[in-house]
């Protein structure tokens, strides 16, 4: 693939990507899971990422202590997260123990053992994860946003899951949703640091060589048409919340250069228009900012903003008049050189993290079935022309694909 990066993949399917940073004394592992919340049905909402809190709870070697000071006291950190559509376990720790790091990602994951009271105690502490982030107002209104523009769709669904269904898990439901999607060609080990490839292919042709691959995985739901929308919604908070936006470009579009320069002149940082234009001239709110999402097949694209009830219906104003100027305007050779240099120079100094190496390659392995250079990456956004997001822009900033949820403080008494 290239001088530095390698990839094997064994006979059971299972991908393994190394890359060789030779300056540093340490690496970032990752096994990479192509499964997420999408995939699940109602009943089993959420039940991906509790697999991913009990695959931290022991195996027949190791218990829940043992596998996290296995790491911990050798100077590394053990972690794990689940999005929609992949689940990865991750440890960062010294290059001297590779092995070690490696037998414990791969302990975790083949030999699970799930114990009943580990199971129950779980239970309890993701149902308080979910009121930690209902507590949040932020992250309530975007949730409810996306449960909006994606409707009875899984990619609307919390990646969480609901106390309901939380409470109905079991040891034979874990090990049945594992059976479908923990397989070795559903499977991405990366590996970024100090290291060799065949060292860590040798390590892991031991560990997972004897898997037997799946034939045939489950088809995630087709999405719905999109359907415009207003949804008001009340909480005993002091802001008022407001998130305005629509469905976006999926991962592969051959827009996404365009939508992402896009998304730094609107709403990144505190020179993007957003910010200079609403913020900074009006004082209407602490806080506004795009956020957006890429998956196989779809997107989402937001703008989100705190400000007082009073100010909501001039703040919607002004976001909308900032998509008409993006539209009816191009933007300026300066800006967009600019906004060039920021998508640019974020992905260079994501480079100086070895996790950002690691994921970077498993998810361009999982999205584009290729490793994808900062080279090449680096050519496609500076090919983008002032015309080109004028034109993107006319059509995707058009106010009759966006939706909006508003989040009030709750009426006094």
């Amino acid at each position: 693939m290239s001088e530095t990066i390698k990839q094997t993949r064994l006979d059971n399917g299972l991908t393994i990507l190394s890359e060789h940073v030779p300056y540093v004394r340490s690496l970032s592992a990752g096994i990479l899971v192509k499964t997420g919340s999408r995939y699940e049905s109602i009943e089993e909402a959420g039940i991906t990422h509790f697999l991913e809190h009990m695959l931290f709870k022991g195996t027949a070697t190791r218990n829940s202590f043992k596998l996290a000071n296995d790491i911990e006291s050798r100077g590394g950190m053990i972690n794990a997260g689940t999005s929609h559509e992949y689940t990865i376990y991750y440890v960062r720790g010294l290059d001297n123990e590779l092995s070690t790091i490696l037998d414990v990602l791969s302990d975790m994951i083949i030999n699970p053992i799930f114990p009943a009271e580990e199971l129950e105690k779980e239970k309890k502490v993701v149902i308080e994860e979910i009121k930690m982030y209902n507590d949040s107002p932020d992250d309530f209104v975007y949730e409810q946003f996306i449960s909006q523009i994606f409707d009875k769709h899984p990619l609307g669904r919390p990646i969480l899951g609901y106390e309901e269904t939380i409470n109905e898990y079991s040891r034979e439901k874990l090990y049945a949703y594992m059976s479908k999607f923990y397989s070795p060609n559903n499977m991405i080990v990366s590996v970024a640091g100090n290291v060799n490839h065949d060292e860590i292919v040798d390590l892991i042709q031991k560990q997972f060589g004897h898997l037997k691959a799946v034939d045939e995985f489950q088809k995630t739901d087709e999405i719905p048409a999109f359907t415009k929308d207003r949804v008001v919604l009340r909480k005993e908070i002091e802001q008022t919340h407001l998130v305005i936006g629509r469905r976006a470009l999926s991962s592969n579009s051959d827009d996404r250069f365009k939508f992402l320069l896009m998304n730094m002149i609107l709403g990144v940082g505190f020179s993007s228009r957003l910010y200079q234009n609403i913020r900074e001239k009006y004082g209407y709110c602490y806080s506004i900012n795009t956020i957006n999402q890429s998956f196989y097949d779809t997107g989402s694209f937001a703008v989100a903003a705190g400000t007082d009830e009073e100010y909501v219906d001039h703040l919607r104003e002004l976001i909308f008049a900032e998509f008409k100027k993006m539209a009816e305007t191009p933007v300026s050779f300066e800006e967009l050189d600019s906004a060039k240099a920021k998508l640019n120079g974020m992905l260079l100094m994501g480079q100086e993290s070895l996790n950002n190496r690691m994921n970077r390659m498993a998810k361009s392995e999982m999205y584009y079935g290729r490793y994808i250079s900062l080279d090449e990456i680096e050519q496609n956004i500076n090919k983008v022309t002032e015309e080109d997001i004028q034109s993107f822009c006319q059509d995707f900033l058009n106010p009759d694909f966006y939706s909006e949820t508003v989040l009030l403080p709750s009426e006094n008494e």
